[in-house]
């Protein structure tokens, strides 16, 4: 009982349960080595009875982190203070405050600024005032003289929502190469992917695969959702030509050396069958980057450079100087000399003095980087997009990379993210992300997790967030044991939806949350009353609570981005034809017969058909896999859903899966360009002039489409 107890006041749980009649004991084993990454001893029994003590000892006249909604009642650390207690609230240093800002053709939330707060069944504290949205600092002095601080979290109620209905595409953007890309797809790519879809599909929206920094090394992880840092942004996906300082680079033979290497790599993955090579891609933008850092900023340049130093502070600071020393040291820093493993140590301070040009040499790509970001959602901006690009939140980082170095504390060592066992996978799943503490976040205000918000959502029409329940809950696995022997810790969803929230109304950003898979009870109602849109992927929607039919378009929900599918799950056509059963039995991924796996499928797949074809939705009849993906597009037009998403590669007939989870070697995982049905690569200009896509787009926005010839067919 002593373990559970203490468990319970950390936020550890000592069960849960897989489905509703289920209960799973979490071995004691788990929950011991999960407290000792929280700071607390729990070893032996006398351990947990002091370690008890102390914890049940601590009362505190506020928690770290109090919220206040606007037009809400005030909550209970507010009104529960004891009679003639006072508050004062530090407020936000102007450079921060609020700006109200709001995206082109974006709703706004619910209150633009912030309504008194109601009281409830206690009153508002003597001197309280409400204060405007932002991050304060709250203190608290009773009668008797007993005083507290807080970080006080005052937000709209609501996110920023877009329009009734939009489409826009989904995309890995480094699947998606231009005649002009060194190999790769990149913001260029993206900007103009933006302009041409919004003003000739009439499209809402790009959502893009994480584009964080990756882990340096050869060979680099692809993933992107497995990122060095998630603060700030990858300069491999630069457009080269497209800085400034590009033209006046001395060294031309160089440069245009550089330019038909890299033509000769998009060559090769175009028409000769090469996987996609980020590192050979870095290898020559690096080069090329070097070149143009040596020409000199203009004045008015290197004002603005100036400012986004600034701007990023400490952040960029150890960012760059982490990129620098993984030049020297290794990508890892558990394996660098001791000293510098410490981001604050003199040894460190003493590195960095001596690597001042390759700091300042990565401060600068990061800024690049952040204009070219700005310039794509300037372009979607202007194409008439209600939204623009819709960035991905990454759920962790690498346990080697710059985040983890430069946030030690925050983060829990020797734990990763993963989910534990459903009917999906019996195994359960170990991401290899080391979680954030939940107790260091609240003690500094959630300060890492605004930084990284405000960040990503600069220059974001809209953000989505991997693995959403993460804001409530996340899976721990010790280090070295199976995911099996994880457990659930909570986080301070309250104060973390606050953050959110807040941050996304300065930034004028929409938020969509992905929640699929496993969700505890009252998540999506609670991301639902903050205005997070859920994700919904049409396989998926059956009538779990009847007769597990596929759901009928008008019971689907509203707020929500609906899909056919996404970057972990097999193409349309691929579903449709059943040619992803025979992909994993090929690879020996199958956990049945290859004739019980193709039996479920088809019968799962005619199940969708037939309500495709009672609903009139499918004319052309069986057997003709594009209009059978033109059918389901259909179809998800037809939904109440706010956004509806399409897959980039569905639009040219791809068969192959941009990852398919359980692999690594197997499968050429994120290094994938798009093709058509052929497995022949296909160039985004190629894309453009598809007929199959003009086809699809027509039954998703019929006046923008027949505006557009379909050109010639992609190869």
């Amino acid at each position: 009982m002593g373990l559970s107890r203490l468990a319970a006041l950390h936020g550890v749980a000592t069960s849960y349960s897989p489905s509703p009649d289920v209960t799973v004991s979490v071995p004691d084993d788990t929950v011991i080595a999960v407290l000792a990454a929280l700071g607390v001893d729990a070893g032996t029994p006398e351990d947990v009875r002091r370690s008890l003590v102390a914890a049940e000892s601590r009362s505190r006249l506020l928690p770290p982190t109090v919220v206040v909604w606007a037009g809400e009642p005030l909550p209970p650390p507010l009104t529960g203070l004891p009679p003639g207690s006072t508050v004062t609230v530090e407020p936000e240093p102007a450079a921060v405050a609020d700006s109200g800002a709001a995206p082109v053709g974006a709703v706004p939330t619910e209150a633009a600024e912030p309504a008194a707060a109601r009281t409830g069944s206690g009153a508002a504290p003597a001197g309280w005032t409400q204060p405007p949205y932002g991050i304060h600092r709250l203190h608290v002095r009773t009668p008797d003289h007993h005083e507290a601080t807080a970080t006080l979290v005052v937000a709209p109620a609501r996110v920023p929502q877009p329009p009734e209905r939009t489409h826009g595409f989904l995309v890995q953007l480094y699947s998606l190469l231009s005649a002009r890309s060194w190999g790769m797809g990149d913001l260029g790519d993206l900007a103009d992917l933006a302009a041409w879809s919004g003003r000739t599909l009439g499209s809402g929206f790009v959502q893009v695969n994480p584009l964080h920094a990756a882990v340096p090394g050869k060979p680099t992880d692809p993933s992107p959702y497995r990122p060095s840092s998630r603060r700030f942004p990858d300069p491999v996906h630069l457009h080269v030509e497209s800085i400034p300082e590009y033209g006046h680079v001395r060294d031309r033979t160089t440069l245009e050396d550089l330019h038909q290497d890299a033509a000769a790599l998009s060559e090769a993955v175009l028409n000769k069958g090469a996987l996609i090579d980020r590192d050979a891609v870095w290898e020559l933008k690096r080069q090329a980057l070097e070149l143009i850092a040596e020409v000199p900023l203009t004045p008015g340049r290197r004002a603005a450079y100036c400012d986004f130093l600034a701007e990023q502070g400490q952040a960029l600071e150890d960012h760059a100087l982490w990129c620098a020393l993984a030049e020297v040291h290794g990508p890892d820093w558990h394996a660098w000399p001791e000293p510098l493993r410490d981001p604050r140590s003199a040894a460190t301070a003493r590195a960095r003095s001596g690597l001042l040009d390759r700091v300042d040499l990565h401060c600068r790509l990061a800024w690049l980087t952040a204009i070219q970001l700005a310039d794509a959602q300037r372009a979607a901006e202007d194409a008439g997009m209600e939204v623009g690009i819709v960035h991905d939140l990454a759920v962790g980082v690498h346990p080697a990379g710059a985040d983890t170095w430069s946030q030690q504390d925050a983060f829990a060592h020797g734990m990763s993210v993963g989910a534990p066992p459903d009917a999906f996978n019996a195994r359960g799943q170990d991401w290899g992300l080391p979680p954030w503490r939940p107790d260091v976040l609240a003690a500094t205000g959630y300060a890492a997790f605004r930084g990284l918000l405000r960040g990503l959502m600069a220059h974001a029409g809209a953000l989505r967030i991997d693995h959403v329940m993460g804001l409530f809950r996340l899976w721990w696995v010790p280090e070295g044991r199976p995911p099996t022997d994880g457990t659930y810790v909570t986080y301070d969803a309250e104060a973390m939806l606050a953050v959110l929230v807040l941050e996304a109304h300065r930034a004028g950003s929409v938020v969509v949350g992905e929640d699929l898979g496993t969700v505890q009870p009252g998540v999506r109602e609670a991301l639902a009353r903050r205005g997070v849109l859920g994700t919904s992927v049409l396989w998926f929607e059956r009538d779990w609570d009847g007769d597990g039919r596929p759901l009928a378009p008008e019971k689907w929900r509203r707020d929500c981005l609906a899909t056919a599918t996404t970057h972990d799950l097999p193409s349309t056509a691929a579903r449709l034809t059943g040619d992803h059963v025979t992909l994993r039995h090929r690879l020996g991924l199958l956990t049945r017969p290859l004739e019980e796996e193709l039996t479920e499928d088809v019968t799962s797949t005619a199940e969708w058909l037939a309500l495709l074809a009672r609903l009139r939705m499918l004319p052309e009849g069986d057997g003709n896999e594009e209009a059978a993906v033109r059918a389901v597009h259909r179809f998800l037009r037809a939904t109440p859903a706010r956004m509806t998403g399409i897959w980039l590669p569905d639009t040219v007939g791809d068969r192959r899966p941009q990852n398919l989870p359980g692999t690594w070697d197997q499968y050429p995982n994120w290094r994938l360009p798009i093709a058509d049905p052929d497995g022949h690569p296909v160039t985004l200009e190629e894309i453009a002039a598809s007929p199959r896509l003009h086809g699809l787009m027509e039954v998703l926005h019929p006046a923008k489409a027949r505006t557009a010839p379909p050109g010639a067919r992609p190869r």
